[in-house]
């Protein structure tokens, strides 16, 4: 066991507050040994941080020490879950080892319970699951040996952790849960009734439903001043005469009410059928509005909705059509849904930049806010990419070994055609776009160069000096990117930490 962990360099860093950056990471963890690289993931389109990264040490004992002595550290605030990066990703899929706590007292930290269950083997990974609101009475605890799950298991189920009884037990996967709750269902024996007046007590509630057949319970719901809630419960002893309550009872009429009989469920598994029923909804609402319904926007304000009905008449059959507004007024948008796609088609053809009411009209097919979302993170990053194509020259730094020179520097050659930068100064959230030159002596042009973010050199474009104009498109000029657009582009530009002798980076 040690000589495995003793083989590994490299550790994983969870829980990472969304302000944490690769030099940051470096700082922290340099001190306990030479690192190799750090980095910090992020999402492919908006670079934002997915809150873990890696450590690469350059000797198996610092990162060792790293994890035995900074495990739960706080970082802006937060504290980081560390574990050893594991290169074989079934380990995490087939889940040996991992067990599920609950009932914890909202007191309990990560870091708590893994001193808890240190004591049954080695721990992979441990976490108390949060919210803004903090703990939320569970977490999980990764053992890597079964046995030693088990063990757990067996001394931990049941005890008292600060006065509750906390239940430990072997995790399951979602597909595992739902298939237990789909079990439990084919043989239900409680029943769940609503719906009725407040003359119904819990005698006269276990009289309608025991005719079925032999009852345990039934209970009335009451509120605290012991008035009916209008719901109750009934316990059978078999499955059967459960089954048959519901058969008959459900949507009987009871003193002029309609009388809901169903089986009882918990509030996490009517939580589960609720999302998929609506995400069925949405799915067919979907497949039937595809391609026929069609937003509308840059609407006058006088345009209503009998207005714009009438505009797109003329292409086919409408279903629906509708202004929206807030307040009484009109939100400058709108949708129409027509009966079939050709129709949409030829409208769209037709309506777009057409003028109605002083204002040319934007007309296109209606997409969900996600999609909407990514069509349009979609076309900013290949604006970015052509401007980065034409007007960036990437030059990779190299970072100083010495922590007392901790500079980004380049080649002479570099030095003579770019300006220099250094990695002492701080980025400015709104960047100064002002432009040094540097001259061709053998050409009547002069290389415009713009102030570069640590790490890259940014050669922009040529100017010709019997002209003086520069030419820009509005999409990549800095005078029109607004200042989210340009610290975006910082952010797309930083660059990992990078020591002497750096190896490339694992992944998994």
């Amino acid at each position: 066991m040690v000589m495995m962990k003793r083989m590994k360099r490299s550790l994983y860093i969870g829980d990472l507050a969304p302000t944490v950056t690769e030099m940051m990471l470096y700082e922290k963890f340099s001190p306990t040994g030479p690192v190799q690289s750090v980095r910090v993931c992020r999402d492919k389109l908006t670079r934002c941080s997915l809150g873990y990264g890696y450590v690469n040490f350059e000797r198996p004992e610092d990162a060792e020490r790293a994890l035995d002595t900074m495990n739960f550290d706080l970082m802006e605030g937060k504290p980081m879950r560390m574990m050893w990066c594991q290169r074989d990703p079934s380990l995490r899929k087939t889940g040996v080892g991992n067990i599920f706590v609950k009932n914890l007292e909202k007191s309990i930290t990560s870091e708590e319970l893994l001193d808890i269950f240190s004591s049954f083997g080695n721990i992979l990974s441990c976490k108390v699951a949060c919210d803004e609101n903090g703990s939320k009475g569970f977490g999980f605890v990764h053992f890597e040996t079964h046995e030693a799950a088990e063990n757990a298991i067996n001394r931990l189920n049941g005890l008292l952790f600060n006065n509750q009884h906390v239940f430990v037990g072997h995790f399951k996967s979602r597909s595992e849960r739902e298939a237990d709750m789909q079990a439990k269902a084919k043989n239900f024996t409680n029943v769940y009734i609503k719906n009725f007046g407040p003359d119904l007590d819990d005698k006269t509630l276990n009289e309608m439903f025991s005719k079925f057949g032999q009852t345990k319970s039934a209970s009335v719901m009451r509120d605290e001043k012991g008035n009916s809630r209008g719901f109750g419960f009934v316990s059978f002893e078999t499955h059967s005469d459960a089954k048959r309550a519901v058969e008959e009872l459900n949507g009987m009429e009871w003193k002029g009410r309609r009388l809901y009989v169903g089986r009882a469920q918990k509030k996490r598994e009517r939580d589960v059928e609720l999302k998929r029923w609506f995400e069925k909804m949405e799915q067919e609402r979907l497949i039937r509005y595809q391609g026929i319904n069609l937003y509308v926007k840059n609407l006058n304000d006088s345009v209503d909705t009998e207005l714009l009905h009438k505009e797109f008449l003329p292409y086919g059959t409408i279903t629906s059509c509708k202004v929206m507004k807030a307040g009484g007024r009109s939100r400058g948008f709108g949708f129409v849904c027509f009966s079939s796609p050709e129709e949409a088609t030829k409208a769209i053809t037709e309506m777009n930049g057409r003028i109605i009411a002083s204002k040319p009209i934007y007309v296109a097919l209606a997409q969900r806010k996600k999609e909407r979302q990514a069509h349009l993170i979609h076309q900013y990053m290949m604006r970015m990419a052509c401007f980065q194509s034409q007007h960036l020259l990437l030059n990779p730094a190299v970072y100083h070994p010495n922590p007392t020179q901790s500079k980004y520097f380049m080649s002479p050659q570099n030095q003579t055609q770019y300006a220099f930068c250094s990695y002492d100064a701080e980025p400015q959230s709104s960047p100064q776009w002002d432009l040094s030159s540097v001259t061709d002596p053998q050409s009547n042009h002069t290389q415009a160069v713009w102030p570069a973010s640590p790490g890259f050199i940014h050669e922009v474009t040529s100017v010709n000096l019997q002209t003086s104009q520069c030419k820009y498109t509005p999409d990549v000029h800095p005078k029109f990117m607004s200042s989210a657009q340009q610290q975006w582009t910082l952010q797309q530009m930083q660059p990992y930490v990078y020591t002497q002798g750096q190896e490339s980076f694992t992944t998994i």
